[in-house]
């Protein structure tokens, strides 16, 4: 290769990476409908949006009411920041419809008591560390992305039993997320579900298998047993964290990645881009996450690091922190009302040919 096609290649992988870091607008772009256009055409670029002319014009509209939003917020001195992301041609209602439908204060109303043991292993847990980050371990695999399908329960399962997987066995594998949604039938796939049901899913067929075995797909499929019968990563069972007590959670976080339910529909939550979160949310619980560690700012302000699954350009690279230790005895967006985790107790994993050996 010549030097000018070497140069014309780096001039086009910092381009590349300079669209891929951030989105930025200025105060002059919402000056008049003119320069909003032109950022609107600007973002649809950016995001490789494609749209007829009816529905783009709709798209602006919306557009140019969640710019108004996101300059407001960032103007108003909070420990937060938006920016205009993927969902900025979406209204509220359609982006929680699409990515905060979990639906798991339906399934807390309707399944009676919590499926756990009962019991909360990591109780006497004491000597919390200050900080804890399980990425920094090794124990958290990269940001996955759900689409459009609303199916983030699985995620936060897998996220959890990745992490205790990799603390038991020193082995971090990518698990799949398609074979909950496809297999087990406790729970409703793209139309939302429950942690606690996937655990029990994972446990009761002998394990989950490799993300790479059973691949992502961002919709519900009829179940692939010949897939499903080669369970890579077994666990033992699970427990529900103590509700409302932020303080059983640390401990919990403190041993081991952590399913949670958030109320994550608020517009603030749709452009969150950095910082530590502490705007208006409810505890109507429509999503689960994953904590993967705690820390505080330089302020003394507290947080908890949570992964995400809306893609990696989301928030902190895929994060978002969110502020621990709230008044509230529920957690900011009820983070502490519905946390449960795997338990292992192997340090390996059986190698099995079929999960109806095990039932």
């Amino acid at each position: 290769m010549d030097m000018g096609k070497i140069l014309l290649v780096a001039l086009s992988l910092a381009l590349l990476l300079g669209l891929a870091k951030s989105f930025d607008f200025q105060e002059e772009d919402l000056a008049s409908e003119e320069r909003l256009w032109d950022l609107y055409e600007r973002w649809r670029s950016h995001h490789t949006v494609s749209q007829d002319l009816q529905e783009k014009h709709k798209r602006f509209n919306v557009f140019k009411e969640n710019v108004k939003h996101v300059h407001k917020v960032n103007n108003m001195n909070k420990p937060y920041k938006l920016k205009l992301n993927k969902f900025a041609d979406m209204t509220n209602h359609e982006f929680a419809s699409s990515y905060a439908g979990s639906k798991v204060s339906h399934y807390r109303m309707f399944r009676g008591s919590r499926r756990g043991t009962g019991s909360f292993m990591h109780e006497k847990t004491d000597n919390l560390p200050s900080s804890v980050d399980w990425r920094k371990q090794g124990a958290v695999t990269g940001v996955k992305d759900q689409g459009k399908c609303g199916n983030c329960w699985a995620f936060s399962s897998v996220v959890a039993v990745e992490g205790i997987n990799k603390i038991k066995t020193n082995e971090l594998v990518s698990l799949s997320e398609q074979e909950l949604v496809d297999c087990d039938t406790e729970d409703q796939g793209c139309d939302g579900g429950f942690m606690e049901n996937a655990f029990e899913f994972i446990k009761q067929t002998g394990g989950l298998t490799a993300e790479k075995n059973y691949p992502y797909q961002a919709l519900g499929g009829s179940c692939d047993s010949s897939k499903m019968n080669s369970p890579l990563v077994q666990i033992d069972g699970h427990e529900s964290v103590p509700e409302n007590d932020e303080n059983a959670l640390m401990k919990a976080v403190a041993n081991q990645p952590v399913s949670v339910a958030i109320d994550a529909g608020g517009k603030d939550f749709q452009f969150y881009s950095e910082g530590v979160f502490n705007g208006d949310c409810g505890t109507e619980l429509n999503h689960g996450v994953a904590i993967v560690g705690y820390g505080a700012t330089q302020d003394g302000t507290n947080y908890w690091i949570v992964k995400n699954s809306w893609g990696p350009e989301w928030g902190e690279k895929g994060y978002f922190r969110v502020q621990r230790g709230v008044d509230a005895e529920e957690g900011l967006c009820g983070i502490a009302m519905e946390a449960s985790y795997p338990i292992k107790t192997s340090s390996t994993n059986t190698k099995r040919t079929s999960f109806n050996d095990e039932l």
